[in-house]
Formats: structure tokens, C-alpha cells, sequence
């Protein structure tokens, strides 16, 4: 027993037991991780540099970069997408001038499933919940007096991801620039789509075949483009806890890597381009302790699997985004509060891009000044709050430290549970990680509504009152405006070119690299829903099997 830990229960037995104000209960972090009263150093395992380092060494867990924002600042992104192509320039340029450095851009679900905006299936949908993009057109309206050769770009965009991304590309290069010097990412993470957000389309084989076609197309010709954004937000929203959110992301980002070297692919050659995309969510240090696990474990398996030659291979680049789901219409001022906590956790964990929700969000989507303060709040907690000082300034507590190893911990018992069930693929069709999430989802509930956990202003000091917030709405006329613009594209172009170019796209979907199949459709001015469609024709849609 080392001499910490005799000293540990010695206090622990004189002054905690015999304190005559008890401590309340047993507490846990979100995850369901039970924490002590105070933590000391043989609470920390292991060789302390073999697992912590220096900012900018392996295995990275204080920082992927040796200075951090000392040199650069994170990139402060605001998610923007609603209405029509037109509503979302005006507000793309409003953010930008406001001092956005990086556009983030949401789109409506029609978008999301491959539907254009006039098929029925689309009605009441379009531009509800993002913006919608049916056409090249559209895109370029959308980005139309914006230099995309100074700005990078994040689109939230799943089972079209490759053909939102072609739009993107063809509208570049219709604007003179070339895309070896585009920067941004798209998310393009369909594994979480069967977990998790549902917005898949295909069958899992061909979805991930069509994924590592954007790897192999993006290293050759976008060098500077994050072709996948391997997403644990949207497995966090759906319920999970910290733990699960961490271990399936990077389940699911080693399946990647692994169907990409299968493919031919030199790991040198896609690896460094690949992003994550994390939920930053209320549990102040579990949170920053998931940030520096993920950075340690990521680059461990790297090197254990692949043996890849370039450091930066080795890297977990992320995109955090602070969780909608803790947001409450209860007392929406709050939320205010609630995302400056977790903006805070993304940054003393050491993210590389940051979006922050809009108090409102709970209502819809957010008004323009809700934006400017979520807005406002990345840049306080850059330039006013000097937690920028130090590079990973709470590295060395004890208590953040034992919590990380903690979160590594448990990420590597649900690797072998994966694993043991064929991995990720097959756990999906298994409907393991389905499961995990709703019962994790189900657990979070119930504790709310017996007041174990505690929202305020929900459960715990709630008031009676009318908010008075500003929704925002999308006006009807803006769906009869999209609806109509995308008949008259469709009018308006050469049908036998349309038809060979998506005849093409049939031919070559299971045996060649489909990028420039379909940058040759979207040229010739077939839309996301005739590209989609083709695609479905050969492959088929995927239905969830049923999981009790």
C-alpha cells in the first residue's frame, strides 16, 4: 500500500466519518462512475509520462499540437441551415461577419434522406429543420458571395453525404477555385446513422463502400478536405452516456480505417484527414477527461493496428458541438448558462473547432440573436477568460487524471464486447449498440422523473411562467418558393444527358470509385434525388430490423 493511500484512509476515517456534517449520498459522474471524496496521487496508475506526456507527443492525451491556442484559436462555427438557399446565405454571411471563422451548415431532413424538395414524400418537411438543397443550383445560390478558398466549410450530411459534397466541389470550381485548395469536412459517418439518427438510406455494405470511395477520392484530389467527421454526437443525443459515446465513435472510426486499407488505401495517405465530431454535454470533468481518452486511445490503436509512418496519422482531430439535449423550454435563459459550461469543457479538452447551441434551440431553430450570443460565448471564453494561457491547464489533477483512465477503461471493455460479436458491422445488424442507447436513454429518464438527477428549472426550482422568446419560422411561402425552383431546374436541361450520366452511376456503383460518376451527374444536372434513386435502384433501401 503506497503511502498516499494510507494517508488517504486515514483521513478518510478521521475527518469524513467523523465529520459531524455527513456527506450527502454516494456520487457518480453521468456514465454511472462512481467518484471518492478527494483524489490523490496513487490514484493515478501507471508511468505518468508513458500515458500523459507533452502537448504535441504521444500519445497525445494533453493535446494534439505542443502550443494549442497559444498559436491558434479553435475554429468558432455556428450551425446555420433553414429555409430555402436563399434564408441561409443571408444568415451565413451574418455569422461571418460577425466573426465566424469556419461555416457549419445543417440541412432539412428531405436533404438528409435524399429527397428532393418536390416529391411528396418532402411536404411539410422542406426547410423545417436546415436547408434545403435538392440541386446544383441550390448549392450555389446557398454559398454565392462567399470566397470558399478562405473559409473552411462542415456540412452535416450522412447517406447523400458524396453527392452534397459533389454540389460542393462543381460550385468551387464553377467560382475559379480549385478543389485542392478547399478546406471543411463533411460528416459523411453512416455507421452512426444505424445506431443512432436513423437517417440512412442504403444497406450498411454499399454505405460504407460509397464512404471510403470519399477517402479515396479526397486524398487524391482535396488534400486539405476531411472527407468523414465520425460522429459521437448524435450517439450521445439519442441517450447514450460519456462511455458509450466515446467507445462506439472510435469503434466505428478503426472500421473505417480498416475498410480503407482493405480497399488498397496507404493509411499515410487518408489518416491525417480524418475528424470526429464529439457532444460536450454537462458533466463538467467526465466530459474533458472523454476529450483526452479519445486523443490517447485513438492514437495507441493507430499505431498498434495500422503501424502507420507519419505522426499526424497517429492524430484525433474534433469538432465539438455543445448538447441540445440538455437544453430546456423551461427557463431558456438558463441555456445560456448550460452551454457556456460545456463550451468550456471542449476547450480545456483541447477541441480543434467549436459550435455552440443557441439558447432558443428548444423552440426551433434559432433566432439571429440567439446566434450572436452563442456566438458571443465562444469568443468570451477565448478572449476574456485566458483559460487559452496553458495548454491542457487542468492536466496533473489527480482526480482528471484517474477520470481519464477511468473512461479508457471502460472504452476497452465495450471494444471486446464488439469485437467478440464481429465488430461493428455485425453488432449493428445485431442491434447491440441500438439497445445500449435506449436502455441508456430509458435509465436518464427515469432518473429525471424521480428527481435523481437534477435539471433546474425542470424537476427542481421551477416557477410558473410564460417565456417570452421569439420562435423562429420557417414562412410557408419559402417551401412553394424551393418546390418551384427545383421544377423549373428540372425543366430546364437535357434529359438525355441527365439519363446517361445516371445510366453510368448504375453500371459502376459496386466495382469502381463513384465520385466522379456522380460530379459527372451533377454536371449534367441530375439532382440529389435522381443520384439517390439510381443508387437505389441497384442497392436497395435499408429497413431496421426489429429490436425488442
Amino acid at each position: 500500500m503506497s503511502i498516499y493511500k494510507k494517508k488517504y484512509e486515514r483521513w478518510y476515517k478521521e475527518k469524513v466519518l467523523k465529520n459531524p456534517i455527513p456527506e450527502k449520498s454516494e456520487f457518480y459522474t453521468s456514465s454511472g462512475i462512481k467518484v471518492k471524496t478527494v483524489y490523490v496521487p496513487s490514484d493515478v496508475k501507471g508511468k505518468y509520462f508513458d500515458k500523459i506526456g507533452f502537448p504535441g507527443e504521444y500519445p497525445f492525451t494533453r493535446g494534439i499540437h505542443p502550443t494549442m491556442y497559444r498559436s491558434r484559436l479553435w475554429t468558432i462555427r455556428e450551425f446555420s441551415g433553414l429555409g430555402d438557399a436563399f434564408m441561409t446565405n443571408k444568415r451565413l454571411k451574418y455569422l461571418i461577419e460577425h466573426g465566424e471563422t469556419g461555416l457549419s451548415i445543417a440541412f432539412d431532413y428531405p436533404t438528409l434522406l435524399g429527397i428532393d424538395s418536390d416529391d411528396p414524400l418532402a411536404r411539410g418537411e422542406v426547410g423545417k429543420a436546415g436547408v434545403a438543397i435538392s440541386t446544383l443550383e441550390d448549392m450555389k445560390t446557398m454559398l454565392d458571395g462567399i470566397n470558399l478558398a478562405d473559409i473552411s466549410t462542415s456540412m452535416t450530411i450522412n447517406g447523400p453525404a458524396a453527392i452534397i459534397w459533389g454540389f460542393y466541389i462543381v460550385t468551387a470550381e464553377i467560382n475559379g477555385v480549385s478543389p485542392s485548395s478547399l478546406r471543411g469536412t463533411i460528416q459523411n459517418d453512416i455507421l452512426k446513422e444505424y445506431m443512432a439518427q436513423k437517417s440512412f438510406i442504403f444497406p450498411p455494405e454499399p454505405s460504407l463502400k460509397l464512404v471510403i470511395d470519399t477517402f479515396e477520392y479526397g486524398s487524391k484530389y482535396l488534400p486539405q478536405w476531411n472527407p468523414i467527421s465520425i460522429s459521437g454526437y448524435h450517439i450521445r443525443e439519442a441517450g447514450a452516456t460519456a462511455v458509450q459515446e466515446l467507445a462506439f465513435t472510435l469503434a466505428n472510426g478503426l472500421t473505417y480505417v480498416e475498410e480503407a486499407v482493405k480497399r488498397g488505401l496507404d493509411v499515410d495517405d487518408f489518416a491525417p484527414r480524418l475528424s470526429f465530431f464529439f457532444d460536450s454535454s454537462m458533466d463538467f470533468f467526465e466530459e474533458i477527461a472523454k476529450f483526452r481518452a479519445a486523443r490517447r486511445i485513438w492514437s495507441k490503436e493507430m499505431k498498434r493496428r495500422f503501424k502507420p509512418k507519419k505522426e499526424r496519422s497517429l492524430w484525433l482531430r474534433f469538432h465539438t458541438q455543445t448538447s441540445g439535449v440538455s437544453l430546456t423550454a423551461q427557463q431558456p435563459e438558463n441555456n445560456i448558462i448550460r452551454t457556456t459550461i460545456e463550451a468550456l469543457a471542449a476547450v480545456l479538452g483541447g477541441t480543434q473547432s467549436l459550435h455552440t447551441n443557441s439558447y432558443d434551440e428548444a423552440y426551433g431553430l434559432p433566432t439571429e440573436k440567439a446566434a450572436m450570443i452563442a456566438l458571443r460565448t465562444q469568443e468570451i471564453i477565448a478572449y476574456e477568460s485566458n483559460v487559452i494561457n496553458a495548454v491542457d491547464p487542468l492536466g496533473g489533477s489527480y482526480y482528471l487524471e484517474w477520470l481519464t483512465d477511468q473512461m479508457e477503461e471502460k472504452v476497452y471493455e465495450y471494444f471486446d464486447k464488439i469485437e467478440s460479436m464481429g465488430g461493428v458491422l455485425e453488432s449493428i445488424k445485431k442491434g447491440f449498440f441500438q439497445k445500449e442507447i435506449a436502455e441508456s436513454a430509458y435509465r436518464l429518464q427515469k432518473e429525471i422523473e424521480e428527481g435523481k438527477r437534477v435539471l433546474v428549472g425542470v424537476n427542481k426550482y421551477v416557477i410558473k411562467e410564460e417565456p417570452e422568446i421569439k420562435v423562429l419560422k420557417i414562412p410557408e411561402y419559402v417551401e412553394t418558393r424551393q418546390i418551384r425552383r427545383v421544377k423549373e431546374y428540372k425543366k430546364n436541361r437535357d434529359m438525355s444527358k441527365v439519363e446517361s450520366s445516371l445510366n453510368k452511376l448504375r453500371a459502376k456503383a459496386n466495382e469502381e470509385n463513384l465520385m466522379p460518376y456522380i460530379i459527372d451527374a451533377i454536371k449534367n444536372k441530375a439532382t440529389l434525388g435522381e443520384i439517390v434513386n439510381a443508387l437505389k435502384e441497384v442497392w436497395g433501401e435499408y429497413v431496421e430490423p426489429i429490436i425488442i
